[in-house]
């Protein structure tokens, strides 16, 4: 029981992570998952490529088609209300983490 509550808190780090990237340079599914391991979160590609699927149908993400070495690989970029999104949740990250990091 106590996992399950953690995953649903960690889902919007999980979303604000990717959109941090995904601002950065556009990332595929992949990197994402080794990315979010090298931070401690356990999820499998069943769990991530609903979540990029998810914030591409809010218009938080775009999606790109590539072809890399005769397969095709979708690269995700945050938009500008992505980008908008992340401005708000760090803001919003920076005071929960300034009154919990006692």
């Amino acid at each position: 029981m106590e996992d399950k509550i953690l995953r649903k808190l960690f889902l919007g780090f999980i979303q604000i992570h990717i959109l941090h990237h995904a601002k950065e340079h556009p990332v595929y599914g992949a990197w994402m998952l080794e990315e979010l391991r090298e931070h401690g979160y356990e999820i499998s590609s069943g769990t991530l490529y609903p979540i990029l699927h998810s914030m591409e149908a809010d218009g938080l993400l775009q999606k790109e088609e590539r072809n890399v070495e005769g397969k095709i690989r979708k690269y995700y970029k945050a938009t500008s209300k992505g980008e908008e999104v992340l401005i708000q949740a760090r803001a919003k990250a920076y005071e929960l983490f300034k009154e919990i990091k006692n």
